[in-house]
């Protein structure tokens, strides 16, 4: 027997001063209704209802039991509606997992404007450069910057970050410009340490693709750290454009073997399951992809 449902037949019965109208109000049998009513009678080792050839009425238990069905019956059924709005409408906290440089000089100056659009969502931003498990920590969306994300998130491109191989003028004036990418093997690298390809790059250019492999004078495990020492004139680095471009723009780092780049990488939003997802979720993501510009 479904409680909740007994009880609507219940509040029917009385409030119709009997079976047959509670059945026709609620398109159900009269014989569905009794045995409806029988089965919270024997549920609750109590009687309920006055039952005459003429009227039904609640007894003294009934009366009492009748007015807590109605207000319990109210509460749950504003706690129905009140999920199915949620379900409709963008609310609550929303978690969100970043980069670190790219928290700041991408994320950063559109949450605004998504808050604007969505008032009832409540943002939480995290920024960390280490690969956080989204489940355990209780994120709803990360964004990962890589040319393969986890088979076991649902990902959704948002752009690409164009990587460019840079030092500062200091650095090639002291050492030399390299001419190929073989000439590299010379060179000081400041290496980020979540790097997919570890200790590796792999340059495309006029003569195909080529791997180049090197030992780093320094490791960090944020972009922005490697690009201060970069143009400190410590050593040649590979970064994304949201790390660097100011820095170029200025000439502060200048292009290493321009005729050659790194393959641009892809900027993903992930989340744990494509199942019922929720509008707070779906609605960031959306957001993003109309402002990053990507299809």
């Amino acid at each position: 027997m479904d409680t909740i449902d007994a009880m609507r037949v219940f509040v029917a019965v009385v409030e119709r001063n009997g079976f047959s109208a509670a059945a026709d109000a609620l398109d159900m049998s009269t014989a569905a209704v009794t045995r409806q009513i029988a089965a919270l009678e024997k549920r609750l080792s109590a009687r309920l209802l006055n039952r005459t050839t003429r009227r039904v009425s609640p007894t003294s238990t009934g009366a009492a039991y009748y007015q807590r069905c109605v207000q319990l019956l109210a509460e749950f059924d504003a706690l129905e509606a009140s999920v199915g709005a949620q379900a409709l409408q963008p609310s609550g906290r929303l978690r969100i997992n970043a980069p670190v440089s790219f928290g700041i000089t991408r994320l950063a100056s559109l949450l605004p404007g998504y808050s604007a659009r969505y008032p009832q969502v409540e943002l939480d931003l995290s920024l960390s450069d280490r690969l956080v498990d989204m489940v355990e920590e209780g994120f709803d969306l990360a964004i990962r910057i890589t040319r393969q994300p986890s088979p076991s998130l649902i990902a959704r491109r948002l752009a690409q970050a164009r990587i460019t191989l840079c030092a500062a003028p200091s650095y090639l004036a002291r050492r030399g410009a390299p001419a190929t990418p073989q000439a590299l093997a010379e060179h000081d690298f400041l290496s980020y340490s979540y790097s997919a390809t570890g200790d590796s790059w792999t340059l495309r250019g006029p003569e195909g693709d080529t791997s180049v492999t090197f030992t780093p004078r320094m490791r960090a495990n944020n972009g922005e750290v490697l690009r201060e020492a970069a143009i400190a004139g410590m050593g040649i680095i590979a970064q994304p454009d949201f790390i660097i471009d100011a820095a170029l723009a200025s000439g502060q780092l200048v292009p290493v073997l321009p005729e050659w780049e790194v393959p641009p990488i892809d900027i993903h939003a992930v989340y744990a399951s494509r199942s019922h997802l929720a509008p707070k979720v779906r609605s960031f993501i959306d957001y993003l992809v109309e402002c990053m510009g990507e299809p």
